[in-house]
């Protein structure tokens, strides 16, 4: 009972931050307000839901497949949104010499 408790919080929250990241896409004047929002939301929405299916999945091998995509996302998802936003400075500051 409890542990579905946990699982239901985990998806809520998970649920919550996917809209806020939705939102944030949405309402941000530019790319890299843009860019922020949904990195960071998208990132912890990922991550609780994927904790949540580990914890309803228990001692299992794809357990550890969950939290190794887990971990993946934590690392890649921050580094694209840099290298992103680092592309989108260069090319505003690019249009603003021409």
């Amino acid at each position: 009972m409890f542990k579905d408790i946990l699982i239901l919080i985990l998806l809520m929250g998970s649920g919550f931050f996917f809209l806020v990241g939705t939102i944030g896409l949405i309402r941000m004047p530019d790319a890299f307000c843009r860019m922020h929002a949904t990195t960071k939301s998208d990132t912890l929405g990922a991550g609780l839901a994927l904790v949540a299916m580990a914890l309803y999945k228990g001692l299992h091998p794809a357990t550890l497949k969950l939290f190794v995509i887990l971990v993946f996302i934590w690392m890649t998802t921050p580094t694209a949104a840099h290298i992103m936003a680092k592309a989108a400075y260069y090319y505003e500051k690019r249009q603003q010499v021409k």
